[in-house]
């Protein structure tokens, strides 16, 4: 069996974004019962670490951090900057600038 590269980075998002929705959920959760929270730096890591789609998906679901600027204007900015660098890699391999 011939593991591609492409397929380890696909799982690791798909991974990476479950986690994030997860743990938003588990944050929102420990707020309403006034538990033991997340913390933001721990919420944004996994954003920063390709859980962004994820988190921003969980902001909206769960209605949580939706008045946190860092977490309304700090994930898409995070998006952003993944989909350039996405795009950065794409043209690099395209054009054999690795």
């Amino acid at each position: 069996m011939d593991i591609q590269w492409y397929n380890l980075v696909i799982w690791y998002f798909v991974s990476i974004n479950v986690i994030a929705v997860i743990v938003y959920g588990a944050d929102k959760l420990c707020a309403m019962r006034q538990w033991w929270r997340v913390p933001e730096f721990t919420l944004l890591g996994l954003a920063f670490m390709g859980g962004s789609i994820g988190a921003l998906a969980a902001i909206q679901l769960f209605r949580h951090k939706t008045q946190h600027i860092k977490f309304r204007y700090g994930i898409p900015l995070i998006i952003l900057l993944q989909l350039a660098g996405f795009a950065y890699i794409c043209w690099a391999v395209q054009t054999g600038n690795v």
